[in-house]
C-alpha cells in the first residue's frame, strides 16, 4: 500500500499550468450547480478529497499522514471546547485548549533547532490550518460561534484552495459565504473576477516570479558572493530583486487561490492590495500579508492590549502600544522559523512600528504645518519601500550563508 501511495504523482498546488487544467475540469460540475442556484456539497467533498490527496501521494505521503492525524486532533479540541463552552467559560480551560491547539505547529517550529531534523508532525500547510484552528475556538470563547458541527468545521479548515498558501480565512466568514448560495448574477461576477485573478496570478508567478526568483536572483546571489562586500551594487541587486520574487510569487499564489475560491462561490478575502506603495510601516501591514497580519493584530496585538489595560500592567498608553507592537512582530518572526534572520525581520518590524508611532505623535505635536504633498508622499513611500527590502534581505537568509558559510 506504501508502495503503491509512493508511485502515484505529486501535485503540489499551483505548482504547475497542467495543476490549473485538472483541477478546472474537475470544478466544472460544481460551477454548473453554482450557475443553478446549487452546492453540490458532496461532490465538493470529492474534489477537495482526490486534490488534497494528490498534494500529499508520492514522496510526501508521510506529510499526509501527519495531516489526517492532525485534522482529527484539532477537530477532537475545538468539539469539546465548543461543547465545554455552551455551559462554562473558564479562562484556564481557553488558554488549555488554544495551547493545545498550537503545540503542533510550536513542535514543527522548534524541531529543527532543537533536534537538527523536521518533525514527523509536519506537513505543508500547517500553520495556515493552525491559524484557522486557533481563531475558531478564539471566536467560540468570545461567543461570536455558538454551535459547529466536526463537518463544519473539517470542510472550514480543508479549504482545498487555500490548504497551502492561505490567506488565513475566518470561521464565521467562510460559512457565511458557504451557506448562501450566490444568485446567478453575483456567481458570474465572481467568476469573473475569478478569471481575472487567475490570469493575474500566472503573470505574477510564472513570468514576473520566475524571472526575478529564476534568472536575476541567482545572478545577483552569485555576484554578491564572489564579491563577498556587505555594500555592494550586487548586494543591492540581492536585496531587490529577492523582495520582488517573494511578493510576485506569494501574490501569485494568493490570487491562485482567491481564484479558484471564486470559482467555488466563496469569497476567500484579498492577502496583498499594492503594498510597495504604502506611505508608512502600518500602512504595509494593512496591505501585505493581510490574513496574517489581521490574525496576529485581532488575536494577539489587541488582546495583549486589552489584558495589560484591563490588569494595568502599563501606566503609559504609549508604552503600552509600542510593547504590543514589538510582541507581535516577534512572535511573527518567530513564527516564520526559529533563525536570528527571521526573528530580527520580526523586531525590525516591531521597532519600525514603534518609530511610526512616534513619529505621528511628534509630527501631530510639534510639526502641524508639515506640508502634505506628492513630494512628501513620494518620500515616504520611498522610505518605507527601501526599508521593507532591506528588511526582506535579512528575511531570506542570505545574509546568515554570506557572513557564516
Amino acid at each position: 500500500m506504501v508502495n503503491w501511495i509512493s508511485s502515484l504523482p505529486n501535485f503540489s498546488a499551483y505548482g504547475t499550468p497542467v495543476y490549473f487544467i485538472y483541477l478546472i475540469l474537475a470544478l466544472l460540475p460544481l460551477g454548473i450547480g453554482l450557475y443553478f442556484g446549487k452546492r453540490f456539497s458532496w461532490y465538493e467533498a470529492l474534489v477537495s478529497f482526490v486534490f488534497i490527496f494528490l498534494m500529499f501521494d508520492g514522496s510526501s505521503w508521510q506529510q499526509g499522514i501527519s495531516l489526517i492525524v492532525y485534522v482529527i486532533y484539532e477537530t477532537l479540541l475545538v468539539m469539546f471546547y465548543s461543547r465545554y463552552r455552551r455551559q462554562q467559560n473558564s479562562a484556564g480551560v481557553f488558554y488549555l485548549l488554544a495551547g493545545l491547539s498550537i503545540l503542533p505547529l510550536v513542535i514543527v517550529k522548534l524541531s529543527p533547532a532543537m533536534v537538527g531534523h523536521n518533525s514527523l508532525l509536519g506537513f505543508l500547510g500547517i500553520s495556515y490550518l493552525t491559524f484557522r484552528a486557533v481563531g475558531t475556538i478564539i471566536e467560540t470563547r468570545d461567543g461570536m460561534i455558538k454551535e459547529i458541527s466536526p463537518w463544519k468545521f473539517i470542510r472550514f479548515i480543508l479549504f482545498m484552495p487555500t490548504i497551502t498558501s492561505g490567506p488565513i480565512d475566518r470561521y464565521r466568514r467562510f460559512e457565511k459565504d458557504y451557506r448562501q448560495v450566490p444568485a446567478r448574477g453575483d456567481y458570474l461576477n465572481l467568476v469573473s473576477k475569478g478569471i481575472f485573478y487567475l490570469f493575474l496570478g500566472f503573470l505574477y508567478k510564472f513570468v514576473i516570479g520566475y524571472f526575478f526568483g529564476q534568472r536575476f536572483y541567482p545572478f545577483f546571489e552569485q555576484l554578491a558572493m564572489t564579491n563577498h562586500s556587505l555594500f555592494s551594487w550586487s548586494m543591492l541587486g540581492v536585496m531587490y530583486t529577492y523582495g520582488f520574487y517573494l511578493f510576485f510569487d506569494f501574490a501569485g499564489y494568493s490570487l491562485f487561490a482567491v481564484a479558484i475560491s471564486y470559482f467555488m462561490g466563496v469569497q476567500t478575502p484579498m492577502n496583498f492590495k499594492q503594498p510597495f506603495k504604502s506611505k508608512n510601516i502600518k500602512e504595509f501591514w494593512n496591505r501585505w500579508h493581510i490574513s496574517l497580519s489581521f490574525w496576529f493584530r485581532d488575536y494577539i496585538f489587541m488582546r495583549f492590549v486589552f489584558m495589560a489595560t484591563k490588569k494595568r500592567w502599563f501606566k503609559n498608553r504609549n508604552a503600552l502600544s509600542s510593547t504590543a507592537y514589538m510582541l507581535n512582530m516577534v512572535l511573527m518572526g518567530f513564527w516564520h522559523g526559529i533563525t536570528w534572520y527571521y526573528i530580527l525581520y520580526g523586531f525590525l518590524h516591531g521597532f519600525a512600528l514603534v518609530a511610526n508611532d512616534w513619529w505621528m505623535r511628534f509630527k501631530r505635536k510639534h510639526l502641524p504645518n508639515l506640508p502634505h504633498n506628492k513630494l512628501t508622499t513620494g518620500i515616504a513611500i520611498f522610505v518605507t519601500f527601501n526599508f521593507v527590502m532591506f528588511t526582506f534581505l535579512i528575511f531570506s537568509g542570505f545574509l546568515d550563508t554570506f557572513f557564516f558559510s
